[in-house]
């Protein structure tokens, strides 16, 4: 991790933790917004922090994105500014400026869109603004707003360039998903091994125990798949655009829902009945995990994709097209 992405992680990280843990969560869950949380992040640039620096943003890379987006990841903040960061980005390379507030991805299902005040949609490569008028309450399996939107007609419109392409906002948000994942993996490993040390069977921890031992190691090597994923996905699009990218945000995705469907399931093995209960931070983390997994495309959905693009290049080329790929 490079200098700045280091202090940029570690600024976000502090903001976020000093919001209460899961608190936010929970107001979100009841209809509340956690607005002293979002404007701590617009303070510090988040909104336009992948916007150039010539176009009045900070021009971070996309790994520097991703980086961040497994902070709020990892204490499941309960903002849009990951969503903000990409609608910011796409309609700076279409050449729009970018306005104040929250952005909306879409019109439909679109993620607290009832505390946004614009939307972006994508008809091919024609990205359009929009003022939201009016939103449809609706929740995802996490219990976060996804809303359905009433929008005014377009107020600006512009073309994104070939390297992000027609499916920009879907590779997008399966990015910030798969970042997301990483994070939480992160914190309810964290959690797990914390409870396996100070849980006591037998007379002893019950992380001793070689059973637990190698549950939490297997999940372990689950995050650290997840993480070298995100990070090779972004690194990627840092070279070649999201379009150029799809390869590489699918398999991310990919190894971020298998992840998340096997961390969730050994982390409660290892808490027992206690982690299913409302009251404890794993049941929110759990509901988030299987949320995120189903966003941004499933990984059934990515690994189809994959499948039928290797096979119409034939086996003959599989391992030079894997080979080949570098960021």
């Amino acid at each position: 991790m490079n200098e700045l992405r280091g202090i940029l992680v570690e600024q976000v990280e502090r903001l976020v933790a000093d919001a209460g843990g899961v608190a936010p969560l929970r107001e979100v869950e009841a209809g509340g917004f956690p607005q002293a949380l979002w404007d701590g992040l617009s303070e510090q640039g988040l909104a336009l922090a992948l916007v150039p620096e010539e176009a009045g943003g900070v021009g971070l890379s996309w790994g520097d994105a991703a980086a961040l987006w497994q902070v709020l990841g990892q204490h499941g903040a309960p903002v849009p500014m990951a969503e903000t960061m990409l609608g910011a980005a796409l309609l700076s390379a279409a050449g729009v400026e970018v306005p104040d507030g929250v952005l909306a991805l879409g019109e439909k299902g679109a993620p607290f869109g009832r505390h946004a005040t614009n939307a972006v949609k994508l008809d091919g490569a024609r990205l359009t603004l929009h003022a939201v008028e009016g939103a449809t309450p609706g929740a995802n399996i996490g219990r976060e707003p996804r809303d359905d939107l009433t929008l005014a007609p377009r107020s600006a419109a512009g073309i994104l360039p070939n390297s992000h392409g027609p499916r920009a906002l879907r590779l997008g948000l399966a990015l910030i998903r798969a970042a997301q994942i990483a994070g939480a993996m992160e914190r309810i490993l964290a959690l797990a091994v914390d409870w396996a040390n100070t849980r006591k069977q037998f007379g002893r921890p019950i992380g001793k125990f070689q059973a637990v031992q190698q549950q939490l190691a297997a999940m372990a090597g689950e995050v650290a798949a997840v993480q070298v994923a995100v990070s090779n996905a972004a690194r990627a699009v840092d070279a070649r655009g999201l379009a150029e990218a799809a390869f590489e945000i699918g398999c991310a995705k990919v190894v971020a829902g298998e992840a998340a469907t096997f961390g969730a399931a050994t982390a409660h093995q290892v808490f027992a009945a206690i982690g299913i209960t409302e009251d404890h931070e794993l049941h929110h983390f759990t509901r988030r995990l299987w949320a995120w997994r189903e966003e941004g495309g499933t990984d059934r959905a990515w690994a189809a994709e994959i499948g039928k693009l290797a096979l119409a290049r034939g086996g003959a080329n599989l391992w030079p097209d894997l080979t080949a790929r570098d960021a």
